[in-house]
């Protein structure tokens, strides 16, 4: 039996490689594929829902979707935590729902995350740099945005980073104390550079994404861990061992 998706916003960049992924799987349905003119409606009757929509349209994807008994798989940038613990709070009294929030969809990606919320203890000046292409609507990227909340949270018992002159525009936006630094350019698909400064040393985790090929794996992991997913999962780590090697 296969599992039927709908894919909101299946004529973007992310919606066609979703699908293109989906049609080719036997073990997943393309059920619906819904644009900008679409009606949510359209999505009734799938198995899952996945999100690669804009920030302002991605909230109420998952709301339909959760309140018709569907999971929903989000790829879409710029779910803050606030709006996180709004559907955390908004599923509480269904046990049967599941949301699967996923940033960045890069196994390498998730690494470079992963690595940089292991440093974080080590180092009180910490700074991220970002760059994506020019079309990208939303800074900083929901990639560096979670980073700095992982990082925040590793070193929670430490306080937070030194970040001077942050009340300067130019310092970049500051994500649980981490200033953020967003480059939109032509030329680029996505990089992402974390820095430590320490005592006579500089270390930098650096993860670039060359080719959109580089989300197939994840994404079709995300896909399908979210059709049994309960409640809500935020970040692509937490649907793989980073331990043991073993994924989903």
């Amino acid at each position: 039996m296969t599992t039927k998706v709908a894919v909101v916003g299946a004529t973007g960049k992310m919606g066609q490689l979703a699908s293109r992924l989906i049609e080719a799987d036997d073990e997943f349905e393309l059920f619906a594929r819904l644009d900008s003119r679409s009606e949510l409606s359209e999505m009734l009757g799938a198995d899952i829902v996945v999100d690669l929509t804009v920030p302002a349209v991605s909230q109420l994807v998952v709301e339909f979707a959760v309140a018709n008994g569907i999971n929903a798989l989000v790829g879409t940038s710029g779910w803050s935590n606030d709006r996180i613990l709004g559907v955390v709070r908004s599923i509480a009294d269904k046990p049967e729902a599941g949301v699967v929030i996923v940033p960045n969809f890069s196994i390498g990606s998730v690494l470079a995350t992963s690595f940089a919320a292991m440093a974080a203890r080590f180092y009180d000046s910490i700074e991220i740099v970002e760059s994506h292409h020019a079309s990208k609507l939303d800074s900083p990227s929901g990639t560096a945005v979670r980073t700095a909340e992982l990082i925040g949270a590793a070193r929670a018992a430490l306080g937070p980073v030194i970040a001077p002159h942050a009340d300067q525009r130019a310092r970049g936006q500051q994500v649980s104390s981490i200033p953020i630094h967003s480059l939109r350019m032509e030329g680029v698909v996505a990089k992402q550079e974390v820095y430590f400064g320490g005592d006579g040393e500089i270390l930098t985790l650096s993860h670039e994404t060359l080719s959109p090929t580089s989300y197939e794996r994840g994404l079709m992991l995300a896909l399908r861990a979210t059709g049994s997913a309960r409640g809500v999962i935020v970040g692509l780590d937490k649907l793989i061992d980073l331990v043991s090697g073993d994924d989903e």
